[in-house]
């Protein structure tokens, strides 16, 4: 099904989102998991730029038992959409919102002694609410700390029967690097935590997508499964100690809207940075910084007609400038982010140009930019409307 054809936005720019291979890089996960340990699916900022309730239906379906999210906003967003599976607020929540997670069932994240005591006054007599406790055992973030806190914070809990200690956690800072040594450190140390506990809960987990992969003495009952269900590698160096092989379930594809011949001298984009050393075809495709695209990807090849071509000129706000191999026609496909031809330009490819993490392309890509779903080979949605075929 064309683009053009859904009916549903107006520019050449888009992502595709192959939910198959979302599917694909949960259930293989699964299947490496021994059979007790759930999956916790991380959707948190969007589903790293994938979308909330489309990524957390498809982890649900695959195997997934339970959500992640970073903020309370980002867990009434998911109910508003009909999620009502659990889910669990990782980072941190004011006190006078208890009140909130408990009427639309959101389990939080607790750190503080003073933070519960100041929750306490704001949960009525006839709510309740389940919280998960985060133990820093050296990512320096947010966490309890000290033995003591830690003793004197359940043993409160416990004596008020409006909160429910359902789970702990922490969160491994190297588990993605090849050095072990310290991610050893923080797993001993959650371990002489966990062992202060009256009474261990429901969900103990400290794995995230590298650890799961990697230490089975640190997967407990649940993993929190976040950048490898989009099919991406922690780190570079750790690509060959995956158990299995991951897919990348997002692209980013755009459209010729210009093509034109520059004469040598000829000057392209701000500042005119690039000039034609000889008689070229220069492309202009809709997509700029202001999508997420940003001007550090100058020089950045994509593909076309499944043939590297690269962008030059500064990227524009909203446009960039391609020089091609030959005319080419108005509305031919570019692959910025994908699959074309024999060839793939993958997101850590796009990372390194950007000399930052694979993480950070996908969240970057604005909002603006539609998102397009794909199962069995066919776009079933387009910007939360579903598609008739």
């Amino acid at each position: 099904m064309e683009v053009e054809e859904q009916g549903t936005f107006y520019r050449d720019t888009w992502v595709e989102i192959d939910l198959d291979r979302v599917s694909y890089n949960v259930s293989g996960l699964k299947d490496h998991l021994p059979g007790e340990v759930e999956i916790i699916a991380v959707v948190k900022a969007n589903a790293y730029g994938h979308g909330d309730v489309q990524i957390a239906n498809t982890a649900l379906k695959a195997g997934a038992s339970y959500l992640a999210v970073a903020f309370i906003d980002e867990a009434l967003s998911l109910r508003k959409k009909g999620i009502t599976a659990p889910i669990l607020v990782l980072g941190a929540s004011r006190p006078q919102d208890v009140a909130v997670a408990s009427d639309h069932n959101l389990t939080l994240t607790i750190f503080q002694l003073d933070w519960f005591k100041e929750a306490q006054g704001y949960l009525s007599k006839n709510q309740t609410l389940k919280v998960h406790m985060k133990f820093d055992t050296g990512m320096g973030r947010i966490g309890l700390r000290e033995d003591h806190e830690l003793i004197t914070l359940e043993k409160m809990i416990n004596n008020d029967p409006r909160f429910i200690l359902e789970g702990v956690f922490t969160h491994f800072s190297t588990a993605d690097e090849l050095d072990t040594s310290y991610f050893y450190q923080q797993l001993a140390r959650f371990q002489e935590m966990l062992s202060l506990l009256k009474e261990r809960p429901k969900y103990v987990h400290t794995s995230n997508s590298a650890a799961s992969f990697r230490f089975k003495e640190a997967n407990f009952n649940a993993v929190r499964m976040g950048i490898s269900m989009y099919g991406l590698t922690p780190s570079l160096e750790m690509e060959s100690l995956l158990p299995y092989p991951l897919k990348e379930a997002f692209s980013l594809h755009s459209k010729l809207v210009h093509v034109k011949k520059l004469q040598k001298g000829d000057k392209v984009s701000y500042g005119a940075t690039y000039e034609a050393k000889e008689e070229e075809w220069i492309g202009t495709i809709p997509i700029g910084y202001a999508d997420g695209w940003i001007r550090k990807l100058h020089g950045q090849e994509v593909l076309i007609n499944g043939v590297r071509m690269p962008l030059v000129g500064r990227i524009c706000m909203d446009q960039c400038m391609i020089k091609l191999s030959e005319e080419l026609p108005i509305g031919t496909h570019v692959t910025l982010i994908g699959e074309q031809g024999d060839d793939v330009i993958s997101i850590n490819e796009i990372a390194k140009r950007a000399e930052t993490i694979n993480y950070e392309i996908p969240c970057i890509i604005s909002i603006r930019v539609p998102r397009l779903y794909k199962q069995n080979g066919k776009v079933i949605e387009v910007n939360n409307k579903i598609t008739k075929d």
